[in-house]
């Protein structure tokens, strides 16, 4: 019988080389982001199509709580069929065994795609593209923190205490030395990235204690994405084996930045190859304007007098003053 390994990405195949695969996670991303799944023994993935997951993951909340989206029907729980994307199968290098990953699509019993799953949403959009002749490109920025170990809630989250035994500290953005603070956690980062074929443009040292940034190179929306998925983790894995933990919330620590995962986007001309944002003395076209209203416009302008509370709260507060003075 022919060992489905043998058919594995070229990361995987080096990392499992003279090597005996014990497990295979089967995982698929909820919708804040986590991943959810099943650990299976090696010999039964290799014996099995696909596995099952409840639709009831796609509810869940990232604090573990039940959303409201489970509509008319109520609660129940239907069973999805998980099918592996062997082309997304990676290492997970910080396991005690030799062990894989493998992000799964997610169908329902009639074989139809999951529409809420984020994958498949993400799939429908660039499939739009691609009808339109296009082929779009984006390169992730992420930004995290790095965090001292807290096991009490109720314990406000303070800066990891760096490799000088001093606290990571602000308003250092991109100094080395500031970089250099982390840099055992930095290297186990690059050392993880590699074992599962990932590639790194760049990592900087942000404005707040103990916040970096790291880059990816551009390319395909699907796969970056799910480069970003299995990222998240890598990184969480990395610090904790240098007693810290890493988050990507928004506002971790209330007095210093916030963090977001900024995304460049181009769109290719399929026949071509040129960028259509680009025009031919490297002027924006017409195709670049549109798209910024299309996502900034209709999106975001819509929702600015909501918005006004939290982008210029001071502001606001004066004109309903004025407004109340009249």
């Amino acid at each position: 019988m022919k060992d489905w390994t043998d058919h594995l990405p070229e990361a995987a195949r080096l990392f499992l080389e003279n090597r005996r695969l014990d497990e295979v996670e089967c995982i698929i991303s909820d919708l804040p982001g986590i991943a959810r799944g099943k650990a299976v023994p090696a010999s039964k993935f290799a014996r099995q199509d696909y596995f099952h997951l409840p639709d009831s993951i796609f509810y869940q909340t990232i604090t573990g709580d039940w959303g409201e989206a489970a509509g008319a029907e109520g609660f129940i729980e239907r069973d999805m069929i998980l099918r592996p994307d062997m082309t997304t199968a990676t290492a997970a290098p910080w396991t005690g065994d030799w062990t894989l990953q493998v992000i799964h699509d997610a169908y329902d019993r009639k074989g139809n795609a999951i529409p809420f799953a984020p994958r498949n949403v993400l799939k429908r959009v660039v499939d739009l593209y691609h009808k339109q002749g296009w082929e779009p490109v984006v390169a992730p920025e992420m930004e995290f923190y790095l965090v001292a170990r807290n096991l009490d809630p109720a314990k406000k989250i303070e800066p990891m205490m760096g490799r000088s035994g001093r606290p990571a500290a602000a308003r250092q953005a991109y100094s080395m030395t500031a970089v250099d603070e982390f840099g055992p956690v930095i290297d186990d980062i690059y050392d993880f990235a590699e074992a599962q074929g990932f590639e790194i443009d760049g990592i900087t040292q942000e404005g707040g204690a103990g916040q970096l940034e790291i880059n990816l190179l551009h390319g395909d929306p699907i796969k970056l994405a799910d480069e970003v998925f299995y990222f998240k983790r890598l990184i969480r894995e990395a610090a904790l084996r240098h007693d810290c933990f890493a988050t990507f919330m928004a506002k971790p620590i209330a007095d210093e930045p916030g963090s977001a995962m900024h995304i460049h986007h181009s769109v290719l001309d399929k026949a071509t190859g040129q960028n259509i944002f680009s025009g031919p003395q490297g002027g924006e076209t017409d195709a670049f304007f549109h798209f910024q209203q299309i996502n900034l416009g209709f999106h975001q302008l819509h929702q600015v007098p909501a918005l006004l509370a939290v982008f210029a709260p001071l502001q606001l507060s004066n004109h309903l003053l004025d407004v109340i003075a009249r």
